[in-house]
């Protein structure tokens, strides 16, 4: 039995998140377990290093499965794509040791917030951007993404629906820059709870439109309490970079020179 991990893009409007659901064949994993499958010529089960929400979009999600067939890489490639809607596609294949996991030894995962901060909102690919009509003051939403650093309790940014067993996650990067009217917050940690990221973004527009100050920030994070966090906020413009992984060297592709 040989295991492959799959690099693949996608663009998440259209589906209700990555996992497959009981209810719906609108998932990212029920398209690509299917194309899988038709390729290896047997059912495939994939695993992935971060299941992404509901219209949150992936440059470089990792996932893989087991299989006994033999096919080139190009054709695994190839094939896959074939059978795969326009809105996914499949990267890459790496064929690794056979314990080696996907989600369990990803050592960090980044995701990326690109939002436009103008009086118009976007008309082609208006899914692809967070559009924010009101003035953000940059200085201080960077102020205020440095409190994430380190290992924390992030229950404040902890969604209801979380089934996580801890809060504990450990941030390496709170980044925000600005280009034009564009504006990007990049957020690198070990894992992330779900709407995690969401809730932090809320939060951080709250201190962009002074509802709150940085002092407030930082004692949000300390009290834990999600109830003085800003709301979940759209996942429009979300985009999970992906993961990284001690045993895996791969080219993380994008498709906005500003997020190299």
């Amino acid at each position: 039995m040989n295991r492959f991990f799959v690099q693949l893009e996608y663009d998440g409007t259209k589906y209700h998140g990555f996992q497959k659901q009981p209810t719906t064949r609108k998932t990212i994993q029920y398209c690509l377990d299917k194309a899988l499958a038709k390729v290896a010529n047997h059912k495939i089960l994939t695993t992935c290093s971060g299941r992404t929400d509901a219209g949150v979009h992936a440059l470089n999600q990792f996932v893989h499965f087991d299989t006994n067939s033999v096919r080139k890489i190009d054709s695994w490639i190839k094939g896959v794509n074939a059978n795969l809607p326009d809105d996914i596609a499949v990267k890459n294949f790496y064929k690794v040791d056979k314990d080696y996991h996907v989600r369990f030894d990803a050592i960090s995962r980044e995701y990326v917030y690109v939002i436009k901060n103008a009086n118009t909102p976007h008309a082609i690919g208006f899914n692809n951007f967070l559009w924010i009509k009101k003035t953000l003051n940059i200085e201080k939403m960077k102020n205020a993404a440095k409190h994430l650093l380190g290992e924390k309790d992030f229950s404040a940014f902890r969604s209801s629906g979380c089934q996580s067993k801890s809060p504990i996650r450990e941030i390496t990067k709170a980044k925000i820059d600005k280009k034009g009217h564009y504006i990007y917050f990049s957020i690198k940690g070990n894992a992330f709870m779900l709407n995690m990221v969401r809730i932090i973004m809320g939060t951080l527009l709250n201190v962009g439109t002074n509802k709150i100050n940085v002092t407030d920030f930082k004692e949000i994070i300390k009290q834990k309490n999600r109830k003085k966090a800003g709301k979940t906020i759209s996942p429009k413009g979300l985009y999970f970079l992906g993961p990284e992984y001690n045993e895996l060297n791969y080219t993380k592709e994008v498709i906005l020179d500003e997020l190299d």
